[in-house]
């Protein structure tokens, strides 16, 4: 008998239909014997309508009562399942996330969990009865609700899996595991087995949009086992795990893409440390996530162009944010281009292999793509480059490194 946890995404539970199939894939694991608490997402485009209607409200909106709002389509979905399981005869029963608690920082919209009281949860798992959580969602100390970003249901269920030390915890989604690459950008795109917690997190930062960046994090840092698997098929999926699981590295894993990218650049930034805490301290407060950046002598003496990146739903907060530095005079002028994306070369292999650079920018330089920033870990090297290059990038790159060969 195990212990697992098991979530599904918004396309597994996209309508009633749905749900009885996840219905039928969590009575498997009860009939095995196995212990099973499930995290649901929102029904598929739910939380996108509930966020457009924030947004009609208000570009400008109270993060707080926003939060309010987009959390309430895990309601529906727990609700929905307990009673389908119930009519299978199955004992269930949904929890929201302030029933356990599922505390979190103040941090609405990108909220981390900072702690689970699981007491509740682990008699009622002990005593044969399956438990429905709402993924997605926690509270404050101060009962405010909070959300944990996009995909933060995939937080839900690890954070849960350490804190019931499940033996594993199952991602169901549509699709039926990790892959080298966008499959429906490169058709010879082939599913990864076993990777790392590592590159997993390389992955997930970089634009895969399979687990959310938070999930694995709490991943590698509780050793959780996660499979990635689909909710349609039987396929095996892909184990996230530790090093150590993994006996040969390969030097590149996959490539990794991002379309949610915005470039902006400062001009004429006085060159000085006080500017740059001027320009990210309001940013950070905002609880805007700056990522790639890059910094380019300006013609005038004594001053810099500072080039750097943002998600694309954080724009319009960005330069609401930056603009009220103009009258400061920390910078002179503001540019921005939303029509960029981000491309990265992943592998745990890097750190024995030379050469994955070069390969990189030769490829690129081949095809005539310009590189616009650069930014590189000990297991990733990414390039911001024209979206409009983004898939003869992401194809060349695959056939460079071999990963089309199987």
């Amino acid at each position: 008998m195990a212990r697992i946890v098991q979530k599904f995404g918004g396309s597994s539970v996209a309508n009633l239909d749905r749900i009885m199939h996840v219905a039928h894939l969590v009575k498997r694991e009860v009939d095995a014997g196995n212990e099973v608490a499930v995290v649901v997402s929102a029904m598929a485009g739910v939380t996108n309508q509930l966020v457009e209607l924030v947004q009609k409200v208000s570009p400008f909106y109270d993060l707080r009562e926003h939060d309010v709002v987009v959390s309430s389509g895990e309601q529906i979905t727990a609700g929905l399942l307990s009673l389908v399981l119930q009519s299978m005869g199955i004992q269930a029963r949904s929890w929201l996330a302030w029933q356990l608690p599922v505390l979190t920082d103040e941090s609405h919209s990108k909220a981390r969990i900072q702690l689970i009281r699981a007491d509740l949860l682990k008699e009622e798992l002990s005593n044969n009865k399956v438990a429905v959580l709402t993924g997605f969602q926690g509270i404050t100390e101060d009962k405010r609700i909070t959300t944990l970003g996009r995909g933060g249901s995939d937080t839900s269920a690890v954070a849960l899996a350490a804190v019931l030390k499940a033996d594993f915890c199952d991602i169901y989604t549509d699709v039926d595991g990790i892959y080298t690459a966008d499959p429906n950008i490169v058709s010879k795109a082939r599913k990864i087995d076993k990777i790392t917690f590592e590159e997993m997190l390389e992955f997930a930062s970089q634009g895969a949009k399979v687990l959310q960046t938070n999930s694995v994090e709490m991943a590698m840092r509780h050793n959780v086992r996660v499979r990635v698997r689909s909710s349609f098929s039987d396929v095996p999926g892909t184990w996230v795990v530790d090093e150590s699981e993994i006996l040969d590295h390969a030097p590149v894993s996959g490539i990794a893409h991002s379309r949610d990218e915005a470039k902006i650049t400062l001009v004429d930034l006085i060159d000085h440390p006080s500017s740059f805490e001027k320009i990210f301290t309001p940013l950070s407060e905002a609880h805007i996530n700056v990522d790639m950046i890059v910094k380019n002598i300006s013609t005038s003496a004594g001053k810099i162009d500072l080039t750097f990146t943002v998600s694309k739903g954080d724009l319009e907060r960005t330069l609401y944010v930056l603009e009220q530095r103009l009258t400061e005079n920390v910078f002179d002028k503001i540019n921005f281009d939303p029509d960029v994306a981000k491309v990265s070369v992943i592998g745990l292999g890097m750190k024995s292999h030379a050469g994955i650079a070069s390969t990189m920018f030769k490829t690129l330089s081949e095809k005539g793509i310009p590189i616009y920033v650069i930014s590189t870990s000990e297991v990733k090297i990414s390039v911001l480059i024209a979206e409009e290059y983004l898939e003869l990038a992401v194809r060349a790159l695959h056939a460079a490194y071999n990963l089309d060969v199987h």
